[in-house]
């Protein structure tokens, strides 16, 4: 089925609002460079807009009702937010469900090292990257140092324009004639992106052993403790992730894109956080779950395998009046949930990799994929057609342009979300999201028409589901 491309439809104060949610969208992904910044970001427009943490209104002891305004924050890397409807908790609730972890290089926990008088941060890659694409280019460091003393250091360097840069290092081409007859994936290992930190060597330093050969790195951690306060061992309790140095910035000579780090699956995130914020009176209970971990299967306290979301439920559930199990597992298999997470747009140039009829498209709106997964539909959710009619309903009646899609031709590769794991309450669950190109790329690029486009869907399924 064909679909017009929705820049052709706009009138003049749509083309207005498409750039100011893009413009809302772009200064977040800014702020929000790792999970943590991001619920960091989200509790602040939260806030803002008149919710409360769940930990004050149980303190209180105050009775949840219809209009209350609810969040909870999981260890700072995962939140979820409610807007309580008229309707009992346990006829269920309309759910935006995305993660804001994204591809990135972890700082190791015994990372600093001096080698051949250059000083490197050992680090490990998160989630599934091209590791060749992740070499020369300027790297920012961001993250938190947690001390002995309970205090938290915050990293933030290389996205100022007076900050330094990093960087991952590769072979000069005039060298490369063996690397260059690698397979893609053993081009660059690794263990060879370790982050060029430093090459300056201390100077006159009397505290300095005479025979000490590590001068760059005694440099560095003089720089450290001056700076921050941090000393090596503190690096034992820190989280430091190192990711592209730069802002989100307007792609095409029409600025109809976006190039940003981490729009998968941020791009989702906080325009479904948009659409939350931006419901007046609900009917159900709208709820918005960002989550972390996604990129390495959901696991851990902050990922969506974890009780976290059940265990506010629970809470919500307890501060309406009746904490009974009963109650929590019918709010949970009533619900309806959108599993919003990024789906690849078709490439012209690499068409092969397409089946062009089962393809999203740049400027046609807000993707849904009855199902992911790999080969065999293996590890999907599979929707019910029932609710696809019901999604369908919900978007015409806004004028919301969206499209249905899958990722790539059969066996070509595949993908997951958390799609499935919400299903497992027995709630109706679809993925639904953005069309990227270059997805886990450093640099990833969207449609500002089919962002704008996404916020008007999820506002449509919080609003007519």
């Amino acid at each position: 089925m064909e679909r017009d491309n929705t820049w052709k439809t706009y009138s003049q104060d749509e083309l207005m609002a498409v750039e100011q949610i893009n413009n809302s969208y772009k200064t977040c992904l800014d702020e929000g460079k790792t999970e943590r910044e991001c619920v960091k970001v989200t509790v602040r427009m939260l806030e803002e807009r008149g919710y409360k943490s769940l930990g004050s209104m149980i303190e209180e002891g105050a009775a949840l009702k219809a209009g209350d305004k609810v969040y909870a924050v999981c260890m700072g890397k995962s939140v979820v937010a409610f807007h309580i409807g008229s309707r009992p908790l346990e006829h269920g609730m309309n759910i935006l469900g995305a993660h804001i972890d994204s591809p990135r290089i972890d700082v190791k926990q015994n990372p600093l090292y001096e080698n051949e008088e250059l000083s490197y941060l050992d680090t490990h890659y998160y989630g599934g990257i091209k590791k060749y694409q992740w070499v020369t280019l300027p790297l920012a460091l961001h993250g938190v140092v947690a001390k002995k003393d309970g205090s938290l250091v915050e990293i933030h360097i290389g996205d100022k324009e007076e900050d330094p840069v990093f960087a991952v290092t590769d072979l000069l081409v005039h060298l490369a004639s063996k690397q260059m007859e690698k397979k893609a994936n053993a081009v660059i290992e690794g263990e060879k992106l370790d982050l060029l930190f430093a090459s300056r060597p201390v100077k006159n330093d009397d505290s300095l052993d005479k025979e000490e050969k590590e001068a760059v790195k005694a440099n560095v951690l003089h720089i450290l403790e001056a700076s921050y306060g941090i000393s090596e061992e503190d690096f034992v309790s820190a989280e430091l992730e190192i990711v592209p140095a730069g802002n989100a910035r307007d792609c095409g000579i029409d600025r109809s894109m976006i190039m940003a780090y981490g729009q998968d699956d941020r791009v989702c995130a906080f325009t479904s956080l948009f659409a939350l914020l931006d419901v007046e009176k609900v009917e159900k209970t709208a709820c918005c779950i960002l989550v972390d971990k996604e990129e390495i299967g959901s696991v851990g306290a902050t990922g969506m395998h974890s009780r976290f979301f059940e265990n506010v439920l629970a809470e919500l559930v307890a501060l309406a009046g009746d904490a009974s199990d009963l109650r929590i597992r019918r709010a949970l298999q009533n619900s309806k949930m959108l599993s919003s997470d990024v789906s690849a747009a078709f490439d012209p140039m690499f068409a092969e990799t397409f089946e062009k009829r089962s393809s999203a498209f740049f400027g046609k709106g807000l993707v849904f994929n009855k199902f992911t997964g790999s080969r065999g539909k293996s590890g999907s959710n599979d929707a019910n057609a029932e609710y696809l009619a019901q999604i369908r309903r919900a978007m015409d009646t806004k004028n919301v342009a969206y499209q249905f899609a899958e990722l790539g031709k059969v066996d070509a590769g595949g993908g997951g979300t958390i799609a499935y794991i919400m299903a497992n309450y027995g709630m109706e669950v679809i993925d639904s999201g953005v069309a990227v190109l270059c997805m886990h790329a450093p640099w990833e690029i969207t449609s500002k028409a089919d962002v704008y486009e996404a916020y008007k869907g999820y506002k449509a399924f919080i609003e007519e589901m």
